[in-house]
């Protein structure tokens, strides 16, 4: 099968490019580079640098001709979002739906789009949140991840895609990047090997569903191999970790002696996320497997060999 994987430079691109690539799949990247590395391109993968926004990305979506699209890139900042509501719309609204129109007319057959559970739903009613809890978003970010979703479902009525959402809960993992993506696991992991104090913005009992990148990688292989997948799916543990233990836990890892520090918390982003998963347990066969220690140790261990090359 031929496969296209946008974002497939970055973090949990790269890790789904490598395994659809193990699976014997043909593999386009598309990729802008911006945040991804080209680093990250598994060998074996062909690559495309384009913005999903350009009309080179639609040129090379129609050379390539995939059977099927997991469409991971984004603007994925909640902060960038509250700060440049434009800028998240154009990108994760605007470039999903050029991606989805130009998989349709390439004759693809399934579209999964990486989605956001911890951002879709806002403050939850009731815990964890299933599918169908109200989608009340507090941010830009989480309204663009739903217009994603209702665009393609669109399609899947018009266009005959196979449309499938995983709403992921907040995902961690080898090759997450510190720098400018919302990820808090890989900012404390490479700030306490290097001995400096992360910041906590807030109290640190805010909690989060911390799932890992290999699960993740699972559940999309089985949305694209199960030819019942349709619609949203949850990506999580059930499992809430607040802030604080967070990071008592990876200062285990790391070796990291200290506390971190506390500065006033950010608009736009929740106090409590956690998911319940049973629909992608029922209909896919997915349950997470990682325990958050074991995943926070891989995670800080791949943190340290970078840090020694």
């Amino acid at each position: 099968m031929r496969v296209l994987v946008t974002g497939g430079a970055g973090f949990i691109g790269s890790h789904l490019a490598e395994a659809l690539l193990h699976q014997g799949h043909d593999v386009m990247v598309l990729d802008d580079l911006s945040r991804g590395k080209r680093e990250n391109v598994p060998f074996g993968a062909r690559l495309a640098i384009a913005s999903i926004t350009s009309t080179d990305a639609e040129r090379a979506i129609f050379e390539f001709k995939p059977d099927a699209v997991h469409h991971l890139a984004a603007q994925m900042d909640v902060r960038v979002s509250v700060a440049n509501p434009v800028l998240d719309s154009d990108t994760n609204v605007g470039g999903t739906v050029r991606i989805a129109l130009a998989a349709a007319n390439a004759g693809a057959k399934v579209f999964t789009l990486s989605s956001t559970g911890g951002a879709i739903y806002g403050e939850q009613d009731y815990f964890p949140a299933d599918e169908s809890h109200p989608c009340r978003s507090d941010s830009p970010y989480g309204i663009s991840k739903r217009c994603g979703e209702i665009y393609l479902d669109y399609f899947a009525r018009k266009r005959g895609l196979r449309t499938v959402f995983l709403r992921y809960a907040n995902v961690y993992g080898p090759r997450q990047d510190p720098h400018g993506e919302a990820g808090v696991v890989a900012i404390f992991a490479e700030r306490m090997l290097k001995g400096q104090t992360p910041t906590i913005f807030g109290d640190g009992k805010q909690t989060r569903d911390y799932v890992y990148v290999k699960d993740v990688v699972d559940a999309n292989l089985r949305a694209l191999n199960n030819d019942k997948a349709i619609g949203p799916y949850n990506i999580g543990t059930t499992v809430e970790t607040d802030v604080l233990e967070l990071a008592q836990r990876i200062g285990k890892h790391a070796g990291f002696p200290g506390a971190p520090k506390h500065e006033p918390g950010k608009p736009g982003e929740q106090r409590r996320s956690v998911l319940d998963a049973g629909r992608a347990k029922r209909e896919l066969g997915w349950s997470p497997t990682v325990e958050i220690d074991q995943g926070l140790k891989e995670t800080v261990e791949w943190f340290r060999s970078r840090l020694t090359k």
